[in-house]
């Protein structure tokens, strides 16, 4: 079974988020980007399927130099090979275009990407891939299994959990529960190592059209003073929470 892990290159939500050239640009110094988390809980599931099942991994980004470090970290972890397809991610659908084309060109059993990526949150790219590629689609996905070209999918939705049988191949959009967060692995000595030796190949563009395009960025507004009532006084809580909040 062959494998590709879709890897987003995203800001670490510790980060102290700023914009540049009057709010239009995403300021990147002084911030450190890491693997997309929700892309970490499913690249784990692909090793789980490589060291079970004897498939082989992946990782691809849609991307510039900059992404690299964080392809090597994937390949740390464990994956056979990575992707860079060199181009600015600035677009959903570009994005998806881009990885159908690999995707197409590789002969992937299995495309593993998360539901979404934790900067834009759009929850577009993995549906649109499947799409362009006309492949099957589990989203919200917290459990796989999958038994020569037979899979087994449990997906999240509102009130419960979802079990859903399938085919490859098979796009999925995964998230906590495809594997815990204890499961998720950290790159050891001989894993940096050994990325150092794995390919990391750069293909060009196709040339995609951007869909959209960003205008403007925006900070949430500050929270507002906090106002303390004293725990006896009922009257003027109520009075705040009704004049004021306007939740009652």
């Amino acid at each position: 079974m062959k494998i590709l892990v879709c890897i987003s290159h995203v800001p670490d939500t510790t980060s102290k988020i700023n914009f540049t050239d009057n709010d239009t640009k995403f300021d990147t110094n002084g911030v450190q980007f890491v693997i997309n988390p929700y892309d970490e809980f499913v690249l784990t599931r692909a090793m789980w399927f490589k060291e079970k099942q004897g498939a082989s991994v992946t990782v691809v980004n849609v991307g510039n130099v900059t992404t690299e470090p964080t392809l090597r970290k994937a390949l740390a972890i464990g994956a056979d090979d990575a992707i860079r397809v060199n181009a600015e991610p600035t677009d959903g659908l570009a994005v998806a275009k881009e990885l159908a084309e690999v995707v197409k060109n590789g002969s992937y059993d299995l495309v593993l990407a998360g539901k979404e990526s934790s900067d834009y949150n759009g929850q577009m790219v993995p549906g649109m891939l499947a799409a362009l590629t006309d492949f099957n689609f589990v989203n919200g996905c917290v459990g796989l299994e999958v038994e020569g070209t037979n899979a087994n999918a449990n997906r999240e939705i509102d009130g419960g959990n979802e079990s859903v049988a399938t085919s490859l191949p098979l796009v999925v959009g995964g998230q906590k529960g495809i594997v815990e967060e204890s499961d998720l692995r950290i790159p050891n000595m001989r894993g940096i190592m050994m990325a150092r030796k794995k390919p990391l190949n750069v293909v060009e563009p196709t040339g995609s059209e951007n869909g959209t395009s960003t205008q403007s960025f925006e900070k949430p507004a500050p929270k507002g003073a906090v106002k303390l009532v004293d725990a006896d006084n009922i009257d003027e809580l109520i009075s705040l929470l009704h004049n004021e909040a306007k939740v009652i």
